[in-house]
């Protein structure tokens, strides 16, 4: 069999065992955060009343984000019933459709250049599968990694077009670049059009040309296709709901969330330059290298390879300044730009694999980093108890390995990439199997609830004592008591959760801080049960006597 059939077949198989990684283990952990167990219960009232235009929480309206996610997740319910695994499907879905996009432009990029670029395509995709940042965002209930995956083919599209002659084939890519903008706009807002359109705008500004005429002659189509694909959402919306849900969505959600702190999440400037290198892991020198390397690019030239560069390279520099200055700051609002990353990183290490360059510095400091990883982690795991220490050792060896072999070892180029790619799937397998699991336990209400459903507790009220838990809007749905503004009720005295007890006439379930437990144990009016704690919180039955 010819080396090249081989080499085929040996991607095929790793993109099937990528495949395999996105999807495994959806459902082994409950819904943590404070994001996706409200996410899921908007998608569930939806799904349950057959709604696909108004997103409600509680049954109050929720314009937060657009509708893209929660249809994937009303997908998921319909074939697979309403779980975390058929919840988290949809953005597992994205994060390989970004993958499948960036070896799309790799593999045209190779079609349409006169170089020599063998592994472009692969290496590009499989760092994008093992970027930590879409992994893990890939793995919950999320909106930044459906937007990723919607912008990702926007700009693909649009690179493409970049290298085509024919009018016909560069009018059906086009074509796609304004058909993903529409879904960018039904995944997380205004954003899926301005990252986009500024994205192609400082690609030419680096390029110092005027946008194409082509491309200028697209607008007065492809603004109308976008707006179109968008509209199935925002205009019965708009129709059924008017000012309040522009105010709520357009107002408060876009422009008081970048032009303010309204929604407590402030960071200092420099937030995403830091936060970037973990999420690029264990990518990030290489990375690094070729922003480095891009005073050497030809920004000017026509050539498919240089145009990729340019465009990543504009990818990576306008979501960063843009949410850079926001003034209310989450990690994944950078999702979108990390497969420009894997593009820049990926045309680092073809170089390096084929002998273009010697890139072994870059290929030992990932090695390195790799060490710092795993003392950094294993302090932080030992101090938290997080892990067993069997859990830990099966985790730190195979990174220890491979780190070895990255610093010592670097003639054996293609094996210290397929390494590094294969380690990292092999320590996130192990620590969901045997670490996430027990720490995910701890910051969700689901075991306690069902605890307490078995206890007779299946239809008492929900309320909050001093913390609220946002894990209870899905686990106990049509159970937790909302307040005026829209949250479940928070209580600051032991008094009022049993004047509610009284009220309800009635048992009802009070979470707690543990360390606040004792303010309900000790009410002498009441029969009190404490249902049991998941080491922070505590979910205690109280009925008046």
């Amino acid at each position: 069999m010819q080396p090249l059939t081989l080499a085929k077949r040996g991607w095929l198989l790793l993109f099937l065992a990528v495949t395999a990684f996105y999807f495994y283990g959806l459902g082994h952990i409950p819904f943590v955060g404070p994001d996706e167990p409200r996410y899921a219960q908007v998608a569930r009232e939806m799904f349950l009343r057959r709604d696909l235009v108004t997103p409600t929480l509680g049954g109050e309206t929720w314009f937060e984000k657009p509708p893209l996610l929660y249809w994937g997740m009303i997908a998921g319910y319909r074939l697979f019933g309403v779980n975390e695994w058929s919840a988290r499907l949809a953005p597992a879905l994205s994060g390989l459709l970004t993958v499948l996009a960036v070896l799309w432009t790799g593999r045209r990029v190779c079609q349409y250049s006169e170089r020599a670029l063998s592994g472009l395509a692969p290496w590009s995709g499989a760092i994008t599968a093992s970027t930590l940042g879409i992994i893990v965002f890939s793995r919950g209930v999320g909106f930044d990694i459906v937007v990723t995956m919607t912008i990702t083919w926007a700009l693909c599209f649009f690179l493409v077009s970049e290298f085509e002659s024919d009018e016909k084939h560069r009018r059906r890519l086009m074509f796609g670049f304004y058909f993903f903008i529409g879904l960018s706009l039904l995944a997380k807002g205004l954003i899926g059009l301005v990252i986009p359109f500024s994205v192609v705008g400082l690609y030419q500004l680096m390029r110092r040309q005027f946008p194409a005429r082509h491309f200028l002659r697209t607008l007065w189509w492809g603004l109308p296709l976008a707006f179109a694909v968008a509209s199935i959402w925002y205009l019965p919306v708009i129709l059924k709901h008017g000012w309040p849900f522009i105010d709520e969505f357009f107002v408060q959600h876009h422009f008081a969330r970048y032009l303010s702190n309204k929604y407590r999440h402030p960071q200092p400037f420099y937030f995403y330059l830091l936060i970037l290198i973990p999420m690029s892991l264990p990518w990030t020198v290489f990375l690094i290298e070729g922003i480095v390397k891009s005073r050497s690019w030809s920004l000017r030239s026509n050539d498919p390879v240089d145009r990729m560069r340019v465009l990543a390279l504009a990818w990576l520099i306008m979501p960063l300044a843009f949410f850079s200055f926001s003034g209310s700051k989450l990690p994944g609002y950078i999702l979108p730009l990390l497969p420009a990353g894997a593009l820049i990183a990926g045309d680092r290490l073809r170089m390096f694999i084929s002998g273009e360059r010697d890139g072994r510095s870059a290929m030992r400091m990932t090695g390195a980093l790799f060490l710092v990883f795993v003392m950094v982690g294993a302090v932080f795991v030992v101090r938290s108890g997080g892990l067993s220490r069997t859990c830990l050792v099966m985790i730190v060896i195979p990174l220890i390995i491979t780190a070895t072999i990255c610093i010592f070892w670097t003639q054996r180029k293609t094996l210290t990439a397929l390494l590094v790619t294969a380690t990292t799937f092999v320590a996130l397998i192990l620590a969901l199997n045997c670490g996430v699991s027990s720490f995910a336990t701890r910051e969700s209400m689901r075991d306690l609830l069902q605890l307490a459903d078995s206890r007779g507790y299946g239809s008492a009220p929900v309320y909050s004592l001093h913390q609220i838990d946002r894990s209870v809007e899905f686990y106990a749905a049509g159970r937790v008591v909302y307040g005026v503004e829209g949250d479940p009720v928070r209580f600051e005295s032991a008094l009022d959760i049993l004047d509610a007890a009284r009220r309800n006439n009635g048992p009802i379930l009070a979470i707690v801080p543990v360390e606040y437990k004792y303010q309900l144990t000790g009410l002498s009016d009441a029969r009190v049960e404490v249902i049991g704690d998941n080491g922070k919180l505590a979910l205690v039955g109280v009925a008046r006597e």
